[in-house]
């Protein structure tokens, strides 16, 4: 049977997100048993998943807490699961927090502590520094969703208001060795980035905390500046003696799940380009400028020549304005969508390989050369659905929704265009 160019994209995403299963990536980074306990600890859409794995490749005793998106628990024998709330954080994500620091209150230097972060952490591990509130926390964290603010910058305004992430979980863990494995959801994997960096080093400061506040003209509660003003949310930096038994294994990242993909169109005799793992910037501009170079393919066989498929990774932003379901992946597609004006031959996919687009329960969709032809048939105008950064509402008329359900896995924005 024919491979449609649908089913050739959701192909390569489903690769995409197959290649980042803690099942494969997990076993191959777990540290050697030491002479102490063993304490598991993490925080992350793939946490849970994690520990899944880690228990099945673990022969010796264990104990541990991870805390993971609601939905994305999956059962463990030895580590307990807890569900909380992401992207705005909530009471179960505060008190899996606290109990964290608890359980790794007092090791020795004989105990191990392992560490599975991956995206989604920062909201799972809501605790507020003295005299900030969790309500306060939530109010910064939906102002710096609707700001355009990138995730570098969301997280470093995070860390300097949190007791956990910025280095305080590792260090709360000294004189024990830390070995934390990571699955990458930003641009640059940087690890002070993902989940906001519990168990590494953070360079930046309150100063620059602050400044991301001033840049996108985000109002802060009365607490909230206090601390960024005072200081006193300064997080800890690299080079603490505290950090010294600490080691980082990188073990899932967006470059890889783009070669998985890769490797799909290879198979299906499309050359495959990867643009970027780490493109950032409004997803509606992101959009226009890929239907420039899809126009360019498509016209002039520059810089690459048809067949082919352009990937790219990262995550863009979006700045909400209007009333719409939001969704940065749908957001930068319907945006190609308008670019492309219905061109023949030009098919694309875009979404977030944790299954989860903006708030909605939905990866992203699909665009097609017929996708502006049948809005306008059903009486939508795909402009006006843009405007209102109804990206989902849009695509989701149409049938054209890419619904993965919880995936286990995140490693960030996952874009596909076909040009055939």
């Amino acid at each position: 049977m024919k491979t449609t160019p649908r089913d050739l994209l959701v192909r390569m995403f489903e690769a995409a997100i197959a290649s980042a299963q803690p099942e494969h990536c997990v076993p191959l980074h777990l540290p050697a048993p030491g002479t102490g306990r063993t304490i598991v600890i993490g925080a992350g859409k793939a946490s849970s998943a994690m520990a899944r794995a880690l228990e099945q490749n673990w022969s010796g005793p264990l104990s541990g807490l991870v805390v993971t998106r609601y939905g994305y628990a999956v059962p463990c024998e030895r580590i307990e699961i807890v569900e909380a709330a992401h992207p705005v954080p909530d009471e179960a994500g505060l008190h899996a927090a606290q109990r964290m620091m608890e359980l790794v209150h007092g090791l020795g230097p004989d105990d191990t502590v392992i560490c599975l972060i991956s995206g989604g952490g920062s909201s799972l591990l809501p605790l507020p520094l003295a005299g900030i509130t969790l309500e306060d926390k939530q109010a910064v964290n939906r102002a710096l969703l609707a700001s355009g603010a990138t995730i570098s910058e969301m997280n470093c305004v995070r860390r300097h208001l949190s007791g956990i992430k910025g280095g305080r979980l590792a260090a709360a863990c000294h004189p024990a060795r830390v070995v934390t494995l990571l699955i990458s959801d930003v641009p640059g994997d940087r690890p002070c980035d993902i989940a906001s960096g519990p168990t590494v080093g953070d360079p930046s400061t309150c100063a620059d905390a602050l400044a991301i506040v001033r840049r996108y003209g985000i109002e802060l509660p009365a607490a909230v500046r206090e601390v960024l003003e005072s200081g006193r949310g300064e997080s800890v930096k690299p080079g603490d003696p505290r950090l010294e038994r600490c080691e980082t294994r990188m073990i899932a990242t967006p470059q890889m799940a783009l070669e998985a993909a890769a490797l799909v169109a290879r198979e299906a005799g499309i050359t495959p380009y990867i643009l970027g793992n780490a493109i950032e910037g409004e997803a509606r501009d992101v959009g226009k400028a890929m239907a420039g170079i899809a126009h360019q393919v498509a016209d002039h066989g520059q810089p690459f020549a048809r067949p082919c498929v352009m990937l790219s990774g990262g995550e863009t932003t979006v700045t909400v304005r209007g009333q719409g379901r939001g969704g940065r992946n749908v957001e930068f597609l319907l945006s190609l969508g308008l670019a492309l004006e219905g061109r023949a031959g030009i098919h694309a996919l875009a979404g977030d390989t944790d299954g989860v687009d903006g708030q909605e329960e939905i990866a992203g969709a699909v665009l097609a050369p017929d996708t502006l032809a049948r809005a306008w048939e059903l009486g939508i105008k795909p402009a006006d659905a843009l405007q209102d950064n109804d990206g989902h509402g849009f695509f989701g008329a149409l049938g054209d929704s890419v619904v993965t359900g919880p995936t286990l896995t995140n490693v960030n924005d996952f874009r596909a265009i076909l040009v055939l």
